[in-house]
């Protein structure tokens, strides 16, 4: 009996230790972390939306940290301390079933977009295995005054009506949006710093007299990019919207077959809108709503010439080639 006791308050200590040491301290710790830089408390709306995202079980499939490992760049930054500032309970998760979610906001910054991905996650996402949350929507035969219908896609609307976001839409969708990373100092997506290497670069060009570059290096440099890099990183940042095979959805988000910005020669246009974003872009008289977001402070200019390339070859697109040169060159004029 006596053995008995004294394994059972053996192991009741030890559970007691393990607690302390793994949840109650680093708790502690992580309760005293200033905020990230930009990080602030949610609003009334975000703060109702995250309590939709843990009541529908979002947090089963959906991490809220991104490790800084090689698979995860796309996601965003790795996560630091000071992101969860105003994140008590934090949301981390430990299954991705579907992408991790830090910097949704930031990544998929149409509001449109996150609609009709909760209404039915398949119009705009084909292989997509995340249930359909059309309860979070009401069907009307036209929508309220001051509430803009979700425009999904005819395949996956209703019969009849318009699609309009309920409450609990409007805030999951508002806290999702809440979900961005802000640059650290000195960081890869530390704009400041990006332009400040790049002013630093140009300065440096401009004290050292040119050598002119060989004809032959030149063409070679400006017909051949990574093809591979290319194709995974539109995968990661385009395809939600424009589609695996670049078609859009139409009248929501723009074709990239034959666009005319894609294919145009002067690429001035094509880098513009994967830097800095568009919204309310009309192309061939269908005006498209949906905001695209800018891939600038998350991306280099390397990344961003390579996605720009791939479009630009891709899908029957035939359109001269960007360098990171030029898309610096973008960049730092704005």
């Amino acid at each position: 009996m006596n053995k008995l006791l004294a394994i059972a308050g053996g192991a009741t200590l030890l559970y007691a230790v393990l607690a302390v040491l793994m949840g109650v301290i680093p708790g502690i710790e992580l309760s005293r972390v200033p905020p990230g830089p930009g990080v602030g408390p949610l609003t009334a709306l975000e703060a109702r939306g995250r309590e939709v995202y843990v009541s529908e079980g979002c947090a089963y499939c959906h991490t809220q940290q991104v490790r800084p490992l090689p698979l995860d760049e796309v996601f965003g930054r790795p996560s630091a301390p000071g992101d969860y500032a105003y994140a008590t309970p934090q949301l981390l998760g430990s299954e991705r079933t579907g992408p991790d979610l830090s910097n949704i906001g930031a990544r998929q910054s149409s509001e449109i977009w996150q609609y009709i991905h909760l209404y039915d996650p398949r119009a705009v996402v084909p292989q997509s295995i995340m249930p359909s949350f059309r309860w979070l929507f009401e069907v009307t035969d036209e929508a309220p005054q001051g509430l803009e219908p979700v425009p999904v896609p005819k395949p996956y609307a209703p019969a009849q009506g318009v699609v309009i976001p309920g409450p609990d839409a409007r805030a999951l969708v508002a806290y999702l949006l809440s979900l961005k990373q802000a640059a650290l100092p000195g960081a890869h997506g530390d704009s400041a710093a990006r332009a400040a290497t790049t002013a630093a670069a140009a300065t440096s060009m401009a004290a050292t007299p040119a050598t002119p570059a060989a004809p032959a290096a030149t063409a070679a440099a400006s017909s051949v990019f990574d093809a591979a890099e290319g194709a995974k990183l539109f995968a990661a940042n385009c395809a939600a919207c424009h589609g695996a095979q670049g078609a859009g959805v139409p009248g929501v988000f723009p074709s990239l077959h034959a666009n005319p910005a894609v294919a145009a020669s002067d690429p001035s246009e094509h880098i513009g809108a994967v830097l800095h974003g568009v919204h309310g872009k009309s192309i061939a008289g269908v005006t498209y709503a949906a905001q695209m977001p800018a891939f600038g402070p998350m991306l280099s200019d390397r990344q961003i010439a390579a996605i720009i390339d791939h479009e630009r070859t891709s899908w029957g697109n035939h359109a001269p080639l960007v360098t990171a040169q030029d898309v610096a060159a973008a960049r730092a004029k704005r």
